[in-house]
């Protein structure tokens, strides 16, 4: 018989990302440490990115988590889509029904790390049509969060939205801020935002998280792993 092997030294993380996205795993391997291992599995999706259309990645999240390396113990679980996460709301743990590791998404990581630095008010930009704001904007009231500016950008397809450029992100996040707000939310996984953040929490003064930033640094926190970058939620812990 072979030698039983050692434990394994890396800490496994699994993700349920859209079949459309382009843009999560590449954040990833930025905001993921030395040390850990990110295994991802898609879903089906189709656009328009709408309620409806969102709704309805619900019945395929268990199928795909049967698919994140079975059988292998996990440090956490994430589902790569802000506004699914938002409309799907509290059903999405039974959804998933993977118990091996604490469940994040985009919205709910912002709202642990919004409430671990003390945020009650924020703006919130997002690249979706304005019905797809709607539900985005009422998971964050509904934890607590008020949202105090708003702003939709009007795009329909998730796989446009992967294609605005820094400039056009930061001309829209500039116009979303608000005096009262005291942070910054970048809606939707899609959004190739890890490169701006910096520049806006710069000249904004206030904390700026994009919807990866939040996944990621919520999978990590809730392990006890901090997260890596030079972004101001990278300095908040909870453990």
């Amino acid at each position: 018989m072979p030698a039983p092997l050692p434990p394994d030294p890396i800490r496994r993380f699994g993700l349920i990302a859209l079949a459309t996205d382009l843009t999560t795993e590449r954040d990833a391997a930025r905001l993921m440490p030395e040390g850990t291992a990110l295994h991802v599995t898609r879903i089906a999706f189709e656009n328009p990115t709408t309620p409806e259309n969102l709704r309805a990645t619900g019945p395929r999240l268990r199928d795909a988590a049967a698919l994140l390396v079975p059988d292998v113990p996990l440090a956490g679980i994430g589902f790569a889509c802000t506004s699914a996460g938002a409309v799907l709301g509290d059903d999405l743990p039974a959804l998933i029904g993977d118990t091996r590791a604490p469940i994040s998404t985009p919205a709910g990581g912002a709202v642990r790390a919004f409430r671990a630095m003390g945020i009650e008010r924020i703006a919130l930009m997002t690249p979706y049509l304005p019905e797809t704001t709607v539900p985005v904007a009422g998971y964050f009231e509904a934890q607590g969060i008020a949202v105090v500016a708003s702003r939709s950008l009007g795009h329909a397809d998730d796989r446009d939205m992967a294609r605005l450029g820094d400039e056009a992100l930061i001309e829209a996040a500039l116009a979303t801020d608000h005096p009262e707000a005291e942070a910054l939310f970048l809606s939707c996984t899609a959004l190739a935002a890890l490169d701006v953040i910096p520049r806006l929490e710069a000249r904004l003064q206030k904390p700026v998280l994009s919807a990866n930033l939040a996944l990621y640094w919520s999978m990590l926190d809730q392990a006890g792993i901090a997260a890596a970058g030079a972004y101001r939620l990278m300095s908040v812990r909870t453990w």
